[in-house]
Protein backbone atom coordinates (compact mmCIF):
# COMPACT_ATOMS: atom_id res chain seq x y z
CA UNK A 1 0.00 0.00 0.00
CA UNK A 2 1.56 3.52 -0.90
CA UNK A 3 2.35 6.08 2.06
CA UNK A 4 -0.03 8.55 1.11
CA UNK A 5 -2.74 6.02 0.22
CA UNK A 6 -2.11 4.86 4.23
CA UNK A 7 -1.89 8.30 5.43
CA UNK A 8 -5.63 9.37 3.45
CA UNK A 9 -7.30 6.24 5.14
CA UNK A 10 -5.47 7.07 8.76
CA UNK A 11 -7.44 11.16 7.98
CA UNK A 12 -10.88 9.13 6.46
CA UNK A 13 -11.43 7.04 9.27
CA UNK A 14 -9.87 8.92 12.17
CA UNK A 15 -10.87 7.49 15.70
CA UNK A 16 -12.80 10.69 16.44
CA UNK A 17 -14.95 10.99 13.05
CA UNK A 18 -16.07 7.34 13.65
CA UNK A 19 -19.18 7.89 15.96
CA UNK A 20 -20.11 10.85 13.45
CA UNK A 21 -20.03 8.03 11.16
CA UNK A 22 -22.16 6.13 13.07
CA UNK A 23 -24.84 8.42 13.27
CA UNK A 24 -24.94 8.85 9.25
CA UNK A 25 -25.48 4.90 9.30
CA UNK A 26 -27.55 4.96 11.64
CA UNK A 27 -29.76 7.91 10.11
CA UNK A 28 -29.68 6.13 6.67
CA UNK A 29 -30.91 2.79 8.07
CA UNK A 30 -33.61 4.29 9.97
CA UNK A 31 -34.06 7.86 10.03
CA UNK A 32 -37.36 7.57 11.42
CA UNK A 33 -35.69 6.51 14.52
CA UNK A 34 -35.25 10.39 14.42
CA UNK A 35 -38.50 11.39 13.70
CA UNK A 36 -37.69 12.63 9.85
CA UNK A 37 -37.93 11.14 6.45
CA UNK A 38 -34.28 11.77 5.14
CA UNK A 39 -30.42 11.82 6.33
CA UNK A 40 -30.14 15.28 6.04
CA UNK A 41 -33.37 16.21 7.71
CA UNK A 42 -31.19 15.76 10.95
CA UNK A 43 -28.50 17.96 9.07
CA UNK A 44 -28.56 20.21 12.57
CA UNK A 45 -27.55 16.65 14.90
CA UNK A 46 -24.86 15.69 12.60
CA UNK A 47 -22.98 19.15 12.38
CA UNK A 48 -23.59 19.59 16.33
CA UNK A 49 -22.09 15.73 16.72
CA UNK A 50 -19.25 16.65 14.29
CA UNK A 51 -18.06 19.65 16.22
CA UNK A 52 -18.41 18.09 20.18
CA UNK A 53 -16.71 14.90 18.99
CA UNK A 54 -14.19 15.57 16.30
CA UNK A 55 -13.39 19.64 16.26
CA UNK A 56 -13.85 20.12 20.07
CA UNK A 57 -11.51 17.32 21.09
CA UNK A 58 -8.93 17.78 17.73
CA UNK A 59 -8.38 21.66 19.23
CA UNK A 60 -8.05 20.33 22.49
CA UNK A 61 -4.91 18.21 21.13
CA UNK A 62 -3.74 21.25 19.26
CA UNK A 63 -3.78 23.44 22.04
CA UNK A 64 -1.35 20.29 23.99
CA UNK A 65 0.89 20.72 21.09
CA UNK A 66 1.00 24.26 21.56
CA UNK A 67 1.64 23.89 25.05
CA UNK A 68 3.93 21.61 25.05
CA UNK A 69 2.55 18.39 26.16
CA UNK A 70 2.40 16.69 23.32
CA UNK A 71 5.13 16.57 20.27
CA UNK A 72 2.50 15.98 17.29
CA UNK A 73 -1.01 15.40 16.38
CA UNK A 74 -0.28 11.76 15.90
CA UNK A 75 0.31 11.46 19.69
CA UNK A 76 2.61 8.94 18.17
CA UNK A 77 3.90 7.61 21.90
CA UNK A 78 2.34 6.32 24.49
CA UNK A 79 2.84 8.75 27.00
CA UNK A 80 2.05 11.24 25.08
CA UNK A 81 -1.81 9.95 24.74
CA UNK A 82 -2.64 9.77 28.55
CA UNK A 83 -3.69 13.33 28.64
CA UNK A 84 -5.67 13.46 25.47
CA UNK A 85 -7.05 10.25 26.93
CA UNK A 86 -8.55 11.76 29.68
CA UNK A 87 -9.75 14.94 28.13
CA UNK A 88 -11.55 13.54 25.21
CA UNK A 89 -13.05 10.57 27.40
CA UNK A 90 -14.31 13.25 29.81
CA UNK A 91 -15.50 15.14 26.92
CA UNK A 92 -17.46 12.01 25.36
CA UNK A 93 -18.66 11.24 28.51
CA UNK A 94 -20.34 14.16 29.19
CA UNK A 95 -22.02 13.83 25.70
CA UNK A 96 -23.00 10.63 25.85
CA UNK A 97 -25.05 11.56 29.53
CA UNK A 98 -26.59 14.20 27.09
CA UNK A 99 -27.77 11.98 24.67
CA UNK A 100 -29.08 9.46 27.13
CA UNK A 101 -31.06 11.83 28.79
CA UNK A 102 -32.29 13.91 25.47
CA UNK A 103 -35.52 12.28 24.93
CA UNK A 104 -35.45 12.90 21.25
CA UNK A 105 -32.07 10.67 20.81
CA UNK A 106 -33.02 7.45 20.27
CA UNK A 107 -31.87 4.28 22.50
CA UNK A 108 -30.23 2.75 19.69
CA UNK A 109 -27.68 5.50 19.08
CA UNK A 110 -27.57 6.92 22.59
CA UNK A 111 -26.07 2.74 23.13
CA UNK A 112 -23.24 3.16 19.91
CA UNK A 113 -22.50 6.67 21.50
CA UNK A 114 -21.99 4.91 25.22
CA UNK A 115 -20.28 1.92 23.85
CA UNK A 116 -17.79 4.39 21.87
CA UNK A 117 -17.35 6.09 25.33
CA UNK A 118 -16.43 2.67 26.87
CA UNK A 119 -13.90 1.71 24.64
CA UNK A 120 -12.06 4.82 24.61
CA UNK A 121 -11.87 4.72 27.98
CA UNK A 122 -10.47 0.58 27.81
CA UNK A 123 -8.19 1.63 25.38
CA UNK A 124 -6.88 4.77 27.87
CA UNK A 125 -6.57 2.37 30.62
CA UNK A 126 -4.61 -0.36 28.34
CA UNK A 127 -2.31 2.36 26.71
CA UNK A 128 -0.79 2.84 30.17
CA UNK A 129 0.80 -0.32 29.79
CA UNK A 130 0.81 -0.95 25.75
CA UNK A 131 0.27 1.25 22.95
CA UNK A 132 -3.36 -0.20 21.27
CA UNK A 133 -4.30 1.24 18.26
CA UNK A 134 -7.02 3.90 18.36
CA UNK A 135 -7.82 3.33 14.76
CA UNK A 136 -8.70 -0.31 15.51
CA UNK A 137 -10.90 0.74 18.20
CA UNK A 138 -12.79 2.76 16.07
CA UNK A 139 -12.72 0.59 12.99
CA UNK A 140 -14.04 -2.40 15.81
CA UNK A 141 -16.87 0.04 17.25
CA UNK A 142 -18.01 0.56 14.19
CA UNK A 143 -18.24 -2.80 12.95
CA UNK A 144 -19.92 -3.38 16.33
CA UNK A 145 -22.36 -0.99 15.56
CA UNK A 146 -23.52 -2.42 11.87
CA UNK A 147 -23.68 -5.89 13.93
CA UNK A 148 -26.01 -4.63 16.25
CA UNK A 149 -28.35 -2.65 13.60
CA UNK A 150 -28.43 -6.00 11.70
CA UNK A 151 -29.06 -8.93 13.86
CA UNK A 152 -30.38 -7.48 17.09
CA UNK A 153 -32.72 -4.77 15.79
CA UNK A 154 -33.84 -6.59 12.79
CA UNK A 155 -32.67 -4.19 9.74
CA UNK A 156 -32.26 -6.15 6.80
CA UNK A 157 -31.92 -3.19 4.24
CA UNK A 158 -32.38 -0.13 4.06
CA UNK A 159 -32.99 2.58 1.05
CA UNK A 160 -31.43 5.62 0.03
CA UNK A 161 -32.75 8.27 -1.91
CA UNK A 162 -30.63 10.16 -4.09
CA UNK A 163 -33.17 12.52 -5.71
CA UNK A 164 -33.47 12.47 -9.79
CA UNK A 165 -30.54 9.72 -9.40
CA UNK A 166 -33.30 7.73 -8.43
CA UNK A 167 -33.76 5.22 -5.20
CA UNK A 168 -31.29 2.66 -4.15
CA UNK A 169 -31.89 -0.23 -1.34
CA UNK A 170 -28.47 -1.58 0.32
CA UNK A 171 -28.19 -5.20 1.80
CA UNK A 172 -27.40 -4.64 5.66
CA UNK A 173 -24.65 -7.62 5.18
CA UNK A 174 -23.07 -6.09 2.54
CA UNK A 175 -22.81 -2.94 4.13
CA UNK A 176 -20.89 -5.16 7.02
CA UNK A 177 -19.10 -6.78 4.76
CA UNK A 178 -18.01 -3.34 3.02
CA UNK A 179 -17.59 -1.85 7.01
CA UNK A 180 -14.80 -5.29 7.66
CA UNK A 181 -13.02 -5.07 4.77
CA UNK A 182 -12.08 -0.75 5.49
CA UNK A 183 -11.71 -2.40 8.66
CA UNK A 184 -8.60 -4.30 7.68
CA UNK A 185 -7.38 -1.37 5.25
CA UNK A 186 -7.08 0.21 8.15
CA UNK A 187 -5.16 -2.16 10.16
CA UNK A 188 -3.12 -2.02 7.24
CA UNK A 189 -2.75 1.54 6.58
CA UNK A 190 -1.35 1.78 10.26
CA UNK A 191 1.04 -1.16 10.14
CA UNK A 192 2.08 0.54 6.73
CA UNK A 193 2.94 4.03 8.27
CA UNK A 194 4.80 1.51 10.93
CA UNK A 195 2.34 3.74 13.90
CA UNK A 196 1.24 0.24 15.86
CA UNK A 197 1.92 -3.77 15.00
CA UNK A 198 -0.47 -6.87 15.04
CA UNK A 199 -1.30 -7.08 18.49
CA UNK A 200 -2.04 -3.27 18.81
CA UNK A 201 -4.35 -3.85 15.82
CA UNK A 202 -6.32 -6.80 16.67
CA UNK A 203 -6.56 -5.56 20.82
CA UNK A 204 -8.31 -2.53 18.81
CA UNK A 205 -10.83 -4.09 17.27
CA UNK A 206 -11.54 -6.71 20.04
CA UNK A 207 -11.99 -3.39 22.37
CA UNK A 208 -13.95 -1.36 19.80
CA UNK A 209 -15.90 -4.29 18.97
CA UNK A 210 -16.84 -5.65 22.47
CA UNK A 211 -17.81 -2.08 24.02
CA UNK A 212 -20.72 -1.91 22.02
CA UNK A 213 -22.29 -4.96 23.02
CA UNK A 214 -20.83 -4.22 26.37
CA UNK A 215 -23.48 -0.73 25.84
CA UNK A 216 -26.43 -2.63 24.74
CA UNK A 217 -26.12 -4.31 28.58
CA UNK A 218 -26.56 -0.93 29.87
CA UNK A 219 -29.50 0.07 27.94
CA UNK A 220 -31.32 -2.08 26.54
Amino acid sequence: MPRFLAYALSVVFHPLLIVTYMLIILLLVNPFLFGVNRLFDQWPLIAMLLFNTFIVPSFMVLMLKQLGFVKSMELDDREERIIPYILVGTFYLSMTAFFIYNPDIPTAFSSFMLGTTIALFIAFFINLFSKISAHAVGMGGLVGMITISTWLFSYGAFQVDLGQVGIFQINMVLLLVTAIFFAGLVGTARLRLEAHDLQDLFGGYLVGFAAQFIALRFLF
